[in-house]
């Protein structure tokens, strides 16, 4: 039951330069018994939940929901020029079982070990098309939008079964789309309205000639409507964009102070967990009374689990601020937890390791171009990483 003296009330987390991610204002929210209360920039109440055990019980809990169209829902960040969930059939990401559920069980024969192996050879060639573009382009490169952000985009759409012929033009769009600094509102939602149209008419291909493709695949198993699945790939393909650019790119500065671990598949999961790129993106609401250690939370009030905090929490990783992967404990919440945990986590962590394997083998020399403290971290979006990242060999 909630304490007597009522809960603590905490300012909003922010990054700034100091501290990108604010993982001493997490330590000390730890520190109070129970949740912690906050205010939205907006100044609506709501729950933080920064210790490892509570944010999964909040992730697991069925009386807490996913759903942004819930009363009392917090909305914390951008929304990329997407449109509202209800005029995109098939946008499951925000819905609660069982409507989840049924979308959920078409996509995970798509994204299994197994499968993800198979897409190692398209992903390597990939990564190696774009090191080959940087090296003919110099001795320097900005490692984000000459590497980290196109590479998701192609793994995409070889894995959709976009034509090669269309690959810049479904590239480019999906740049606009994630670039918050530097595209607007509208630039945005014109980039949602071209990718949308260029799917539909992708799936009408696809529904008349079959190929050995995603698309193809879930439309022969009769699961989906056109509609839906439309919704379903655009979904898919902002959800593994610029989570995993976000990742490559903080991972490659982590890997430059210690290039032996950049081919251990162990430094990918360390690197997951050690940077929660997607710290403030398992929103939720509850949908009736709940208790989550020892906090009441009403019906109606919103949610924001932190990722990163879950992953710092001392009571679970030792020295949690140390890149560390030979480290035992991998309980990670980096890809959520729960029903709504990262459908495309297996490809995430081949196309990070790829990544790190080829730029170390083939770039030794690799170095940042600028000192650390001067490059460009996401300040101000939901999504922690790099607006550039500068580099030289």
């Amino acid at each position: 039951m909630t304490t007597s003296t009522g809960p603590t009330v905490v300012d909003f987390p922010l990054r700034t330069p100091e501290e990108p991610l604010p993982l001493s204002q997490y330590a000390g929210h730890r520190r109070h018994s129970g949740l912690v209360q906050s205010h939205l920039p907006n100044g609506v109440p709501i729950w933080l939940v920064t210790r490892h055990e509570d944010v999964r019980a909040v992730l697991t809990h069925p009386k807490i929901s996913a759903n942004p169209d819930n009363e009392g829902f917090p909305n914390v960040g951008e929304t990329m020029g997407v449109p509202k969930q209800d005029q995109i059939p098939g946008w499951f990401v925000g819905l609660d079982s069982p409507e989840h559920d049924r979308f959920r069980k078409v996509l995970i024969p798509e994204f299994t070990v197994r499968r993800v192996r198979e897409l190692r050879p398209a992903v390597e060639r990939i990564v190696d098309e774009r090191i080959d573009a940087m090296l003919a382009g110099g001795n320097t490169a900005d490692l984000v939008n000459d590497f980290a952000l196109p590479v998701p985009s192609l793994v995409i759409s070889s894995l959709l079964g976009v034509p090669p012929a269309d690959r810049d033009f479904f590239e480019s769009r999906t740049r606009t789309l994630v670039a918050i600094r530097s595209s607007t509102d509208e630039q945005r939602a014109t980039a949602t309205r071209q990718l949308l149209r260029y799917i539909n008419r992708l799936i009408a291909i696809k529904e008349k000639w079959r190929g050995d493709d995603l698309i193809s695949r879930l439309l022969s198993t009769g699961q989906l409507s056109h509609e839906e699945l439309s919704g379903v790939l655009l979904l898919l393909l902002i959800a593994g964009h610029e989570t995993t650019a976000n990742n490559i790119g903080l991972g490659v500065v982590t890997l430059l102070s210690h290039p032996q671990w950049a081919g251990d598949e162990r430094a990918v999961e360390e690197l997951l967990r050690l940077h929660s790129v997607a710290d403030m993106v398992a929103l939720r609401v509850a949908v009736d009374d709940v208790e989550i250690a020892g906090q009441t939370i009403r019906k109606g009030e919103g949610i924001v689990p932190l990722l990163a905090a879950a992953n710092h929490d001392t009571e679970v990783f030792g020295c949690p601020h140390a890149f560390d992967p030979e480290r035992s404990e991998r309980r990670h919440v980096a890809f959520g937890y729960g029903v709504h945990q990262c459908l495309g986590q297996n490809l995430v962590r081949v196309e990070m390791d790829v990544a790190y394997r080829k730029l170390f083998e083939r770039i030794p020399t690799l170095e940042l171009a600028v000192p650390l403290e001067e490059l460009a971290f996401k300040y101000d979006g939901i999504l922690f990483g790099l607006h550039e990242l500068p580099v030289r060999w």
